[in-house]
């Protein structure tokens, strides 16, 4: 992992939660907020929770005597979350690295990541860290995506940002994001980190947007892709941005965009 790949500052956090969360995360984050609130938690905590979209749509799935912790390692990134939350005092904010996390041991039902598992720089021992705040019988819920080659639009904004940078190509969104895909190697962290019985279940869907400028925007401008264009070329974005949605245009029509977009949802019992 490159070390921007974990900077979401300046304008990122905004276009990330405008952007980003309704192109691809708001329908996994329903997802997981259900096998959450499934297990009737009293208390629950989110590592890795972004700009929120996962608390969103738990918070008001849980048992009004739930506890919920809100933990992000960035802070722009966990304040957004915050601001877009309505008042509830059930609920705590902390800024938290998912690798050494500041609570005791045994004191979650659950521990729920959407999409954060594959900024963790070492991930037997962000897993460890879960499993050591979890209660006995609790469990560990999160999700990763799939390959690049299953997420089309990832796939094609990377090509296209290639096309404009052959010879170091931003590489950001399949480096990350999609570089954590393989389930058996997810299965062999989960049980470095002391975990038994694992589920992992692959799931396809859509996913929509308005138009292609609209989902150029979200890859190039709201993931650290932005940090690793600016790098090459502080006055590049713009000139990628277009470029990344007249590729798009061309793979999906004017208009209404849609694409395919793959992802593993993952159970671990401590």
């Amino acid at each position: 992992m490159d070390k921007t790949d974990k900077v979401f500052d300046g304008s990122i956090p905004e276009i990330y939660d405008t952007h980003m969360v309704p192109l691809i995360f708001e329908r996994f984050a329903a997802g997981l907020a259900g096998l959450v609130a499934g297990l009737e938690p009293a208390a629950v905590l989110e590592t890795a929770a972004g700009s929120g979209v996962v608390t969103r749509a738990l918070a008001p799935k849980l048992a009004r005597s739930a506890r919920y912790v809100v933990t992000d390692l960035n802070g722009p990134m966990l304040e957004r979350a915050r601001i877009r939350q309505p008042d509830d005092v059930r609920l705590s904010w902390q800024q938290a690295d998912a690798l050494a996390l500041p609570f005791g041991n045994d004191t979650f039902d659950v521990v729920c990541c959407q999409f954060g598992a594959m900024f963790f720089p070492d991930r037997a021992a962000g897993f460890s860290e879960a499993r050591r705040v979890l209660r006995p019988g609790g469990a560990f819920i999160f999700n990763t995506w799939d390959r690049i080659e299953e997420n089309e639009f990832a796939d094609q904004v990377t090509r296209a940002a290639a096309e404009l940078f052959p010879d170091d190509p931003p590489l950001f969104l399949a480096r990350t994001p999609h570089g954590y895909h393989d389930r058996d190697q997810i299965e062999a962290d989960l049980r470095a980190g002391g975990f038994g019985a694992i589920s992992i279940e692959t799931v396809a869907d859509i996913s929509p947007a308005p138009s292609a400028r609209h989902a150029a925007v979200a890859y190039c401008q709201g993931t650290p892709l932005r940090n690793e264009i600016e790098a090459r070329d502080a006055t590049a974005l713009e000139r990628v941005t277009d470029h990344a949605a007249a590729r798009l245009a061309d793979c999906f029509g004017d208009g209404a965009v849609a694409g395919r977009i793959q992802t593993h949802v993952v159970v671990a019992r401590a």
